[in-house]
């Protein structure tokens, strides 16, 4: 069982994917925001409904918001949804690479 989703997990879970999994960023706002273009993204908070991202498209900076498929219950959940997001992300741009 994981932490409870309070802004301080929020925030020690937003700086572990901007620092290590930096890449799985902009996946989950091509695949999941359907924003195309994504030159740079950050995540900016998370929260048992979802995930905020901070974007930039063509010089833009906009704020996303991802909508997780089922309510997180901890932050165990978070990291397991997190994975399987960037599973599928990949997958799908993968297929569509074809």
């Amino acid at each position: 069982m994981g932490d409870p989703l309070t802004p301080q997990v929020s925030e020690r879970i937003c700086k572990h994917m901007n620092e290590d999994h930096a890449d799985a960023i902009p996946l989950y706002a091509r695949v999941f925001g359907q924003v195309e273009g994504v030159t740079q993204a950050r995540m900016q908070a998370i929260d048992p409904e979802g995930m905020d991202l901070r974007v930039q498209v063509d010089g833009a900076v906009q704020t996303l918001r991802i909508r997780f498929d089922h309510p997180l219950r901890d932050s165990e959940d978070a990291h397991q949804t997190l994975i399987a997001m960037v599973k599928q992300a990949r997958a799908q741009v993968k297929q569509a690479t074809k």
